[in-house]
């Protein structure tokens, strides 16, 4: 659990805890899969393997609680300068526990990252609503910030989150650049 104030915890090693949310409890299964892979903190993925919206399954116990789901950039356009951090690459709302995103509502379309420079974190982030319909599309991508959207539409921490490393695909090199 990310809970247990762990430094070694691999959302807090790769600086998700922190740059995109606080310290939490996950409390919800969360699974994100690209064709036959699934992602796991930290791995490595390639634009090519990221170009179609990912299946994504959620836990719960209760098919009457409904989740939001975003998909963040806290390093556009580039780690060394996320002047756009975070961008918002995707947002389903309204998914119904123990189910997945394809029966919640896609309110901003999936969009393939497709990083220029360095490499990128893409974080996905799983919010429990307050109720149906609760929550809104915001009026841009650029400067998303995870928190305030959390903040605004009352959603407490997250549920649960996992993250992706993901570089041009003739990339090589460190985290930073």
């Amino acid at each position: 659990m990310v809970g247990d104030q762990s430094t070694r915890h691999p959302l807090v090693v790769g600086r998700v805890i922190g740059d995109v949310v606080n310290q939490f409890t996950g409390s919800t299964s969360l699974r994100v899969s690209y064709g036959r892979k699934t992602v796991a903190n930290g791995c490595d993925m390639r634009p090519s393997h990221v170009l179609d919206q990912p299946r994504v399954e959620i836990g719960g116990d209760d098919f009457r609680n409904f989740y939001t789901l975003v998909l963040v950039d806290p390093d556009a356009p580039s780690p060394s300068n996320p002047n756009l951090r975070e961008y918002l690459h995707w947002m389903v709302t309204d998914i119904p526990g123990t189910t997945g995103t394809g029966f919640g509502q896609e309110i901003v379309s999936y969009e393939s990252p497709r990083p220029s420079m360095g490499t990128h974190r893409l974080v996905f982030v799983l919010f429990r609503q307050l109720g149906r319909q609760t929550v809104y599309a915001p009026g841009w991508r650029q400067n998303f910030i995870t928190r305030d959207f959390s903040e605004l539409y009352n959603l407490g921490s997250p549920v649960a989150a996992v993250y992706f490393n993901c570089q041009r695909e003739k990339g090589t090199g460190g985290r930073r650049s």
